[in-house]
C-alpha cells in the first residue's frame, strides 16, 4: 500500500503532499537545490561590487541573475523531481494507479514542490538582498521569487506529464521560449514567470531605472494576479494531460 492510499482520517490529497515531500526529494535534490540557492547570494555579493547605489546595483543583478536565472533552475529542480523523475524511474505507477483523482494527484504534488521552493529558493533571493546591502528590499525580493517559482514548478509538472525529458524541454522552455522569444514578443512576456516575477520586484523599488519598466507587462500586484492565472491554467491543462498519459515501464 503506497502513502496516497491512507485511511479515511487523511484526505487523499494530504497524503500525496506528504508522499511527495518524503519520497520524491532524496538528499542530493536537497544538495542539488543548495547550489543555486547559493548562488543567489553570489549575486548578492557580485551586487556589492557594482559602482552604482546599493539598490539600484542589486536591482541589475536580481533582474539578470536571480529572476532569470536561479529561479527558474531551482524551480526546475524541483519541478523535475516531483513528477518527471518518477515517471522516468516508473514509481510513479503506484500513484497514478491509486483511487487518487488526477485532480488530487496534480494539485498534492504541485503543492509540495511550491512549499519547498517557499522554504528555500524565495528565502535565499530575499537573503541575496541582505547580502547587497539592501534589506529593506528583501521583501519584494522574496514575493517576486515565490510567485514566479510556484508558477514554475506548475510549467514543470506540465511538462512532466508530456515527456520524460522534462530537465531538457524546460531548459529550452526557459531559455529558447521565455528568454529569447520572450525578449522579442511582448505576447510571450505577458505570460512568462520570468518576465513577470522580474514586474513584481522591480514595482517595490524606489531607486529603478526606466529600463527596469517593460511596456505592455503588468506591474506589481497586476503581474501576482496574471502570475496565479498562469498557474491555475496550467494546473489544469497538466491535470487534463495527466487524464490521458499512457505509462510504460522505466526508462533505459
Amino acid at each position: 500500500m503506497t502513502a496516497v492510499t491512507t485511511g479515511r482520517r487523511r484526505p487523499r490529497v494530504v497524503s500525496i503532499f506528504l508522499y511527495t515531500l518524503q519520497s520524491c526529494l532524496p538528499p542530493k535534490r536537497w544538495f542539488a537545490l543548495l547550489l543555486p540557492c547559493l548562488g543567489a547570494l553570489m549575486f548578492g555579493l557580485i551586487a556589492r561590487a557594482i559602482d552604482l547605489s546599493r539598490e539600484r546595483a542589486f536591482g541589475e543583478v536580481g533582474m539578470e541573475g536571480l529572476f532569470s536565472l536561479v529561479v527558474p533552475i531551482a524551480a526546475l529542480i524541483i519541478g523535475d523531481a516531483i513528477l518527471g523523475a518518477e515517471i522516468r524511474s516508473g514509481t510513479f505507477h503506484f500513484t497514478w494507479l491509486s483511487p487518487a483523482p488526477t485532480w488530487q494527484i496534480v494539485l498534492g504534488r504541485w503543492a509540495a514542490g511550491s512549499f519547498v521552493a517557499l522554504v528555500t529558493i524565495a528565502p535565499a533571493c530575499a537573503l541575496a538582498a541582505v547580502v547587497a546591502g539592501t534589506p529593506h528590499t528583501a521583501d519584494a525580493a522574496f514575493v517576486a521569487a515565490a510567485f514566479g517559482s510556484v508558477a514554475y514548478i506548475a510549467i514543470f509538472l506540465l511538462i512532466g506529464c508530456i515527456t520524460r525529458r522534462t530537465a531538457i524541454w524546460a531548459l529550452a522552455f526557459v531559455f529558447l521560449i521565455e528568454r529569447l522569444l520572450g525578449e522579442a514578443l511582448t505576447g510571450i512576456a505577458q505570460l512568462s514567470p520570468t518576465w513577470l516575477s522580474r514586474s513584481i520586484f522591480v514595482a517595490y523599488l524606489d531607486d529603478r531605472p526606466d529600463s527596469f519598466i517593460r511596456e505592455g507587462i503588468p506591474y506589481g500586484s497586476a503581474a501576482i494576479v496574471r502570475l496565479l492565472i498562469v498557474t491555475a491554467v496550467v494546473l489544469l491543462l497538466a491535470n487534463w494531460r495527466m487524464r490521458h498519459m499512457r505509462l510504460s515501464g522505466a526508462s533505459d
